[in-house]
């Protein structure tokens, strides 16, 4: 991290099918905000989305979020993973059924791979649940070296709609 500028901006998507995923989702957005070291600046509409990947489960809560940070991208994904242990995520299959999952899409105009992270994440492109909720706070935002507007007019959004429109959802509940 730079000493001049020690905050950057991250990408953050949020998503759940189990419980009460917008409560979850606004939870987990409301401790990353309360702490020191991490901002939240923005986040999406609400979307409720079929599920993608394992079909046969009911639909989705989706949105993304964009958050100032003094973490590194590595220990940002553990706050996430931390809140994700505390609100008893558990990972059984893959694109099952989840109270909540957390995923950094972005991280400043960062680009890694590790066994840990890969940034940007690897698969948000592909995605209409990923890409319609960011092109709410950021369409201009270049991902793999187009804007994110230009990654939504190819995404596959069948299906997607706003569940809540009202920006400040997740502080309301």
């Amino acid at each position: 991290m730079s000493p001049e500028n020690p905050w950057k901006t991250a990408s953050i998507g949020l998503g759940g099918n189990i419980g009460d995923p917008p409560a979850s989702m606004a939870r987990a957005l409301s401790e990353l905000d309360a702490r020191k070291d991490c901002r939240v600046t923005a986040v999406s509409r609400l979307y409720s989305t079929p599920p993608w990947g394992k079909t046969d489960q009911a639909d989705f809560f989706n949105c993304c979020a964009l958050v100032e940070t003094s973490l590194e991208p590595e220990a940002l994904l553990d706050i996430c993973l931390d809140i994700e242990r505390e609100m008893k995520r558990v990972r059984l299959e893959r694109w099952g059924p989840r109270t909540i999952d957390i995923d950094i899409l972005t991280y400043a105009d960062r680009a890694q791979k590790t066994e840990k992270l890969e940034l940007p994440h690897p698969r948000m492109t592909e995605r209409g649940f990923v890409m319609m909720p960011l092109a709410d706070i950021a369409p201009d935002m270049i991902v793999n070296g187009k804007a994110v507007r230009e990654w939504l007019e190819n995404a596959d959004i069948a299906g997607i709609s706003v569940s809540d429109a009202d920006p400040l959802w997740w502080r309301n509940r």
